[in-house]
């Protein structure tokens, strides 16, 4: 059932197009995981959601009802917020699976026609968002951001791993093209079958995540005094994310330097566990927006042990707040860091490497601050907007418009399903925009 708002009105030029003149295209944005929910997904979502609205497209966001949220979602010009049913997900409570939603797609996509449909997760709401989208012949791209497949083996459920890479590989060769964050990535997911790959990178917020919201009092907390070392962790507390690594990492480096202190920060269902077995760590809990800058800010080093990432936003997160950081050779860090320079970067899943350069790294606070300055300036070219840039293009491809096109400046061509023979720009009396509002699915 559809509860529907009175709508906001559309601004924009007499023709209809945003500033610059660049066409207004109706995006569909359907994600299982968005803030206020933390998360690598929920946050680069959001990023790429709030960039394209910024730049004139008009949203339509599509997710599962947020826990303990309000009746309704706030109103927004050129915003849609359509919230569907959705069940917690075992072991993680703070966060919600949304369930097959295909009869109400189909009403709303009917009522009010997207351009583009962009699946975002590959959960029940976003296989049944496929099945809508593909019914009414809408075109379709999306992403891959989780290694589902690979966390697998952390929960005791290995023999899952094939059926979950068949369902992911079905998933996404239904689509006009799938957008992966490494071109590493993309080669591993092109030898497993899955076809139109598009690499898409993460950007980071070099405004928020900054080395001058370091502060000394909170590193007094911590322990720490100004000459002391402090490593950080920064992610969920999960099994998946290796953090038993990260122990051992720490107490190499405390045997070689007692006065380095370890930050965990987030939280999640190995909480107890990890400070069962790390007491002199000190456990900083979920943090957010500028209070989670300033603990990233406040460190020295990111230790990052996880090899289940398809990209970890931790990395850059670090680097632009002037951190050295020790990965593993892949994702994020591959593509980001310079061992050596702004890192250190062992051989893939080799724990025997990871203690060894974190040890490296213990009494030596001279070079891995100034691996921080040099993380930082790397940092610097990795903004958001030339990342939405890109996620236009792959819209433009998917719309049959050539890939280097910018969206909206030439004619379409003839290889994108049931694409528009043209598109006029959002408010035309040949195709009126959807009008912004509020939907509730139940």
């Amino acid at each position: 059932m559809l509860h529907e708002t009175a709508p906001a009105a559309i601004d924009g030029g007499p023709d209809g197009r945003p500033p610059g003149g660049r066409m207004r295209l109706r995006v569909a944005m359907v994600t299982e995981t968005y803030p206020p929910e933390v998360n690598g997904v929920a946050a680069t979502a959001a990023r790429v959601v709030e960039g394209l609205h910024a730049a004139g497209h008009v949203l339509q966001l599509v997710r599962p009802r947020p826990a303990g949220a309000a009746a309704q979602p706030s109103e927004r010009e050129r915003w849609q917020e359509v919230w569907t049913a959705g069940v917690p997900i075992p072991r993680y409570p703070e966060l919600r699976m949304g369930l097959p939603a295909r009869s109400e797609l189909l009403r709303s996509w009917r009522a009010s026609r997207p351009d583009v449909v962009h699946l975002v997760t590959e959960g029940p709401l976003g296989h049944s968002a496929l099945r809508a989208a593909l019914a009414l012949g809408l075109p379709v791209v999306s992403d891959f951001r989780t290694n589902f497949h690979a966390y697998s083996g952390y929960y005791g459920l290995a023999w899952l791993r094939q059926p979950i890479v068949h369902y992911l590989r079905h998933f996404h060769n239904r689509t006009a093209c799938t957008m992966v964050p490494t071109d590493s990535l993309r080669g591993q997911l092109a030898l497993q079958g899955f076809r139109n790959l598009r690499v898409v990178a993460r950007g980071v917020d070099t405004s928020l995540f900054d080395p001058r919201r370091r502060s000394h009092g909170l590193r007094a907390t911590w322990g720490a005094g100004p000459n002391d070392l402090v490593a950080v962790s920064v992610g969920r507390l999960a099994a998946e994310k290796n953090l038993g690594l990260l122990l051992e990492a720490h107490e190499t480096m405390r045997a070689r330097d007692p006065s380095t202190r370890l930050v965990i920060v987030g939280d999640g269902p190995m909480r107890s566990e990890l400070a069962t077995r790390a007491p002199s760590a000190h456990f900083a809990g979920l943090q957010r927006g500028e209070a989670l800058a300033a603990h990233y800010a406040s460190a020295d080093l990111l230790l990052f042990p996880s090899i289940t990432e398809t990209f970890g936003n931790v990395v850059p997160e670090a680097m632009a707040s002037g951190l050295a950081v020790v990965a593993y050779d892949y994702a994020a860090a591959r593509e980001l860091l310079r061992h050596g320079d702004s890192g250190l970067l062992v051989p893939f899943d080799d724990a025997a490497a990871f203690r060894a350069a974190a040890g490296r790294l213990a009494g030596q606070l001279g070079w891995v601050r100034a691996m921080g300055n040099v993380a930082r300036l790397g940092a610097l070219g990795h903004d958001w907007r030339s990342v939405v840039a890109r996620v236009e293009q792959v819209y433009a491809e998917a719309l049959g418009f050539p890939a280097a096109a910018p969206v909206g400046t030439a004619a379409p061509g003839t290889g994108a399903a049931a694409a528009p023979s043209s598109l006029p720009a959002a408010g035309t009396p040949a195709d009126p925009a959807p009008r912004p509002a509020v939907v509730t699915m139940r």
